[in-house]
């Protein structure tokens, strides 16, 4: 049987100035290190969870000084609350179903970090086309969209969106008030696709009409391929794509986090979900949170957001640090956004093709994507520890 994205886990345990490195200019790194940017996360966090990565990242947008949360938008899709199977193509099952949009962990990380940061859901079902406004659903659903809307109303500034997930949120919310989102939104950071084209994403299936809908837009995008030209799982040069082989770092952070993560990638049943946040997990469970390997995806696109790079230190370790910080002995690891034209099909695939002189939209590229994850095996246990 073909295992999906998700499937493999469970089986295996601003405008122009976007930028992931240099390309953005030298102004940028000066104005962010002033204050932390404004930002709103677009996530398909469910609970229990349907990724735990999804878990995991979510620390990021609490943790990096370099970002100001200001919503969480729960970008959940309906025939994923429950066990799903199609028969016909197995190739996007869920057996494991029986959740409901991450409330629960937002909660806790605004317990966690003091924080207050507002949370709603999007719409559950899939665009009808590609400009549905969806104003016909229930009004629980368009809590997520009219969120995202008054977040970049009320911001002083423009602000960055991260979109990991069907980006159904944020497409109604461009069909809604396109002259709005063109004002304040900075850059979209879209982590969906396939690069070369061939393999429908997961991202992408949960929602094509969406997917199409931003890939065609006038907003300022970069663009984080999930997924090579075969599979979710492969390490391209311009998919995102990486594996930790275990979760032992978490045994290293804070007691605080520590519990947080062995409390989602442990599907815990507790309704006392601060309470558990507090208390020590067992050994049994630390050992099987901790034994399983770990698909990534996103830790690029937060490299991007808070401008960071990922470099080689003269004693040989790996590490995230900001820019600014990029001592004279380091070796910065390639990882960058290039401009680019995108070509977007009927399907969800699209065609990039790189152009200096493109000025909406970039891709991610890594020089040497084996040397990627090995970097990146150590450099995010190091960060995550550091929060």
């Amino acid at each position: 049987m073909q295992l999906s994205r998700r499937g493999f886990m469970t089986t295996t345990a601003g405008g122009i100035a976007c930028t992931l490195g240099a390309a953005s200019g030298e102004a940028e790194p000066a104005r962010r290190s002033r204050r932390a940017v404004p930002l709103i996360d677009i996530t398909d966090l469910y609970h229990p969870p349907q990724d735990p990565g999804d878990n995991l990242d979510l620390i990021a947008a609490y943790a990096l000084p370099e970002v100001d949360l200001k919503a969480v938008i729960l970008d959940v899709t309906q025939r994923y609350r429950r066990p799903y199977a199609n028969p016909n193509n197995p190739s996007y099952d869920d057996p494991q179903g029986r959740r409901d949009p991450g409330f629960i962990p937002v909660t806790q990380l605004n317990a966690l970090f003091g924080r207050n940061v507002p949370c709603a859901v999007g719409p559950f079902d899939p665009m009808r086309r590609p400009d549905d406004e969806m104003r016909d659903i229930p009004a629980f659903q368009q809590m997520g969209v009219d969120l995202l809307l008054r977040t970049l109303r009320e911001s002083a500034e423009p602000v960055e969106i991260v979109s990991f997930g069907s980006a159904r949120p944020l497409a109604v919310a461009y069909n809604r008030e396109p002259g709005l989102m063109r004002e304040k939104t900075r850059c979209v950071h879209l982590a969906a696709g396939s690069t070369p084209p061939g393999y429908l994403e997961w991202n992408v299936q949960l929602d094509v009409h969406a997917f199409l809908r931003i890939l065609k837009s006038d907003l300022p995008l970069a663009i984080y391929p999930c997924a090579a030209d075969k599979s979710a799982f492969d390490l391209g040069v311009h998919n995102t794509y990486w594996q930790l082989p275990d979760l032992s770092f978490i045994r290293r952070m804070r007691p605080a986090l520590r519990n947080y993560m062995a409390y989602a990638i442990d599907r815990s049943a507790r309704v006392d979900f601060l309470n558990a946040i507090e208390e020590e997990p067992s050994d049994e469970t630390m050992n099987r949170v901790c034994n399983r390997p770990h698909n990534v995806w996103e830790t690029v696109t937060w490299m991007a957001v808070a401008i960071r790079k990922l470099v080689r230190r003269e004693d040989g370790r790996h590490r995230i640090v900001p820019a600014a910080e990029v001592k004279p002995g380091d070796t910065v690891l390639p990882c960058e956004l290039l401009p680019c034209e995108v070509t977007a099909r009927d399907d969800g695939q699209f065609d990039a093709r790189l152009d200096n002189a493109a000025k909406r939209c970039r891709i991610f590229r890594r020089a040497n994507p084996e040397e990627n994850q090995q970097a990146l095996r150590e450099a995010l246990p190091a960060l995550y520890e550091s929060f």
